[in-house]
Order: C-alpha cells, then structure tokens, then sequence
C-alpha cells in the first residue's frame, strides 16, 4: 500500500515584511501558529524527517520572522511540492511596543492577505488548553480565514500528560490530533491529514 512521506525539505528565505514573501501563487501553503515554547520547531523537524531545519530560538520569542521552507510530499510515485511557514511564536516576546505593533501589523496582513495560505495549523501545549491567547487565535482564524482555507488544531506534549489527563483531552477534543515529540508519535497522522487537505480534498 502506498504511503505519504515527505522525502524531502530545505530552508528558502525569512521574511520580515509582507512584501517578502515568494510571489508563485500556485504553490499552497501551510501557516503554523503557536505560543512560544510549544514545540513547534521540533513537530516541523519531524514532519520532514531534518533535525535541525527549524530552529529554536533560546529566548523564547525572539524569533520574529515569517520562515519559509520548500517541502515535497511523495504518494504513489508522484511528487507534490507545498510551503511550510513557520510563523512567529506568540505569548513571550520581549520587545517595544513600537516593534511589537509592527511585528503584529505584518503578521496579521500574512495572514489576512495571503490566499495561498490553504491550511492553518494552531498548536496547542496538551498541558494548557485555555489559555486566552490560544482563545483568541482561534476566534481571529475562524473569523478571517475564506471557505477554502482548513484550520486544524494539533496538541503537542501529550507525553507530559497523566492517564487521566489524557482521556479528559480526548473527551473534550474527540477530533483532537495528538502529537508528541519526544515519543515521536501522531506525525504520521499529521503528514497525512495534510497531504489529503492540499492535494486530495475539493475545495
């Protein structure tokens, strides 16, 4: 039976403004979003099979660049090239409320304006499911995002969770994708969730 994998990925470019972004709007595209220090560069490292691709920053948001990365899916012998954006993560950053309105301001037009962008992937520490900014992207995404573009939302760290604490989330989330790093668990799933939303779903 043939089987989704990625069999290939590499850095393209960092963008701080709009302006930057690659202009080929025939190539689609997935935003990932998440609170600083919920494991998204390393769930990016995994999808795509490259330890170190994405890197993490030290100082938790620091980082406040839109990245880039040339990603091909293979499946039944054929080749399917997609971008992965690693966005900014939110929650911890440090900086000037002038940079930070900036910052803010580029961001919310990447995401507003740019109609490659077909799948939103929001990350979700397993340990804290209720956090208000966490509320608050998901209420944004579902308010802006066009019938065409797919939110889903994955939770990481469920390795950090007890017995109980993990039959809660999946009582609460049934539809929840559940993804640990460590354990290298549920980025199968992921891979293929994606792969069918690009490239098999009709929109």
């Amino acid at each position: 039976m043939d089987k989704v994998d990625i069999i290939d990925a590499s850095f393209m470019l960092s963008c701080a403004k709009f302006s930057q972004v690659p202009q080929n709007e025939e190539i689609p595209e997935i935003a990932f979003l998440g609170r600083s220090n919920v494991g998204k560069s390393s769930l990016l490292n995994s999808l795509v099979h490259r330890k170190g691709l994405a890197k993490s920053s030290s100082t938790p948001g620091k980082t406040r660049l839109i990245n880039y990365f040339n990603v091909i899916f293979r499946y039944a012998g054929e080749k399917y090239k997609t971008y992965f954006v690693d966005l900014p993560g939110f929650g911890y950053a440090k900086v000037s409320k002038r940079e930070k309105a900036i910052w803010q301001k580029e961001l919310t037009t990447y995401i507003t304006k740019r109609e490659t962008i077909k799948l939103f992937i929001h990350l979700i520490d397993a340990r804290h499911t209720s956090l208000k900014n966490d509320e608050e992207v998901v209420d944004y995404i579902m308010q802006i995002k066009s019938e065409k573009q797919v939110f889903l939302q994955v939770f990481t760290k469920v390795d950090k969770l007890n017995q109980k604490e993990l039959s809660k989330l999946k009582k609460d989330y049934p539809q929840a994708i559940l993804i640990s790093n460590s354990k290298r668990t549920g980025q199968e799933k992921l891979r293929d969730i994606i792969f069918n939303i690009l490239f098999v779903k009709k929109n």
